[in-house]
């Protein structure tokens, strides 16, 4: 799964409820070392905390203009900022952390993307995370982005085959039983 798709999928759908791995400071430094190893061991301060929820805000709402004319998610649809600011965040923060390319020659060359200069931690994190929204959007997985129409789930997922109507194996199984049971309780 890309970054993008995991940063977005922090909201999720449990039988408790939803989750949001970035609803805390520390839930946020688990997914951000989990998911951004090579930015180094940093802790995570609660400024970071709410500049990475606003930005996952932002993907999220571009997402939804993205899978539109269906739905959006139903985790957070009717909370998400305009497409315009959304757009404008976004933008902004892939261009507060400057990468740039360079050449790695380790038995066969490779284009590698490096920090342009040297930043915090956090900020290349919130960069990479808006970099990656920036390419996935901009490239050929948009027009697969799909919103899992599951009961209670919420995520997005990319239609790898033409018949897929689900982000999962089990979401496709709790929406064919829901279906089941609808049918026969009207019985």
């Amino acid at each position: 799964m890309s970054l993008t798709l995991e940063f977005v999928s922090t909201i999720r759908a449990e039988r408790s409820g939803l989750i949001d791995k970035l609803s805390d400071v520390d839930g946020m430094t688990a997914w951000a070392r989990t998911h951004a190893a090579d930015l180094g061991d940093f802790t995570v301060t609660e400024a970071l905390r709410q500049e990475t929820v606003r930005l996952r805000q932002s993907v999220r709402a571009l997402f939804a203009r993205a899978v539109a004319p269906d739905p959006p998610s139903r985790a957070d649809a009717s909370r998400l900022p305009g497409f315009e600011e959304s757009l404008a965040l976004v933008n902004a923060t892939a261009l507060a952390a400057p990468t740039a390319p360079q050449l790695r020659w380790e038995g066969e060359p490779a284009l590698v993307t490096v920090p342009a200069m040297e930043t915090d931690p956090g900020v290349r994190l919130l960069g990479r995370l808006a970099t990656g929204a920036v390419e996935f959007l901009a490239g050929p997985e948009r027009a697969l982005l799909r919103t899992c129409p599951a009961p209670r789930c919420v995520l997005y997922f990319i239609k790898e085959h033409p018949r897929q109507e689900w982000c999962s194996t089990a979401c496709g199984n709790r929406a064919r039983a829901a279906r089941h049971y609808k049918e026969h309780r009207k019985i």
